[in-house]
C-alpha cells in the first residue's frame, strides 16, 4: 500500500476519470509517500496552507495501470525524513480500482497535521 496526499475537492472533481494531478504534468509523475509517518511529514512541509480537507488515498499498487518507482527524494526528503528514504513515484494516472480506501488529515488550527483519521 502507498498513500498520495490530495485536498477532497481536487480527488472529487472529475470522479468517473482516472486522478491526475499537477505533479504528474510538472515531474512527470505522481508523488506518493511509503507509510504514514512521511506521509505526515509530506503534509507538514507541503501542505499546511491546504484549505478545506486534506485526504490520503490508499492505492495498492498491484492494481494500478502504471509503473511505481521508488526513488530519491530530490533535492532532499522532508525534514523528519530519513535522506535514505525512498518514495513511490507513480508514472501515470491513478486509475481509481488502486484505491482501496482514503484517510483524513486530522490538522490543528495552524494547519499542522497530527496523524490521520478513517474518513466516513
Amino acid at each position: 500500500m502507498i498513500l498520495h496526499l490530495v485536498a477532497l475537492d481536487s480527488w472529487l472533481r472529475e470522479p468517473d476519470r482516472p486522478y491526475a494531478p499537477a505533479s504528474l504534468a510538472e515531474d512527470g509523475f505522481v508523488h506518493c509517500s511509503p507509510d504514514e509517518a512521511v506521509t505526515l511529514a509530506v503534509a507538514e512541509a507541503f501542505y499546511r496552507d491546504t484549505t478545506g480537507p486534506l485526504m490520503v488515498l490508499l492505492i495498492d499498487e498491484e492494481e494500478l495501470d502504471h509503473p511505481v518507482r521508488w526513488e530519491a527524494a530530490d533535492p532532499v526528503p522532508p525534514p523528519g525524513v530519513a535522506a535514505d528514504t525512498l518514495f513511490p513515484h507513480v508514472y501515470g494516472r491513478i486509475n481509481r480500482t488502486a484505491v482501496t480506501g482514503m484517510l483524513e488529515v486530522e490538522r490543528d488550527a495552524e494547519g499542522r497535521p497530527l496523524r490521520l483519521t478513517p474518513w466516513s
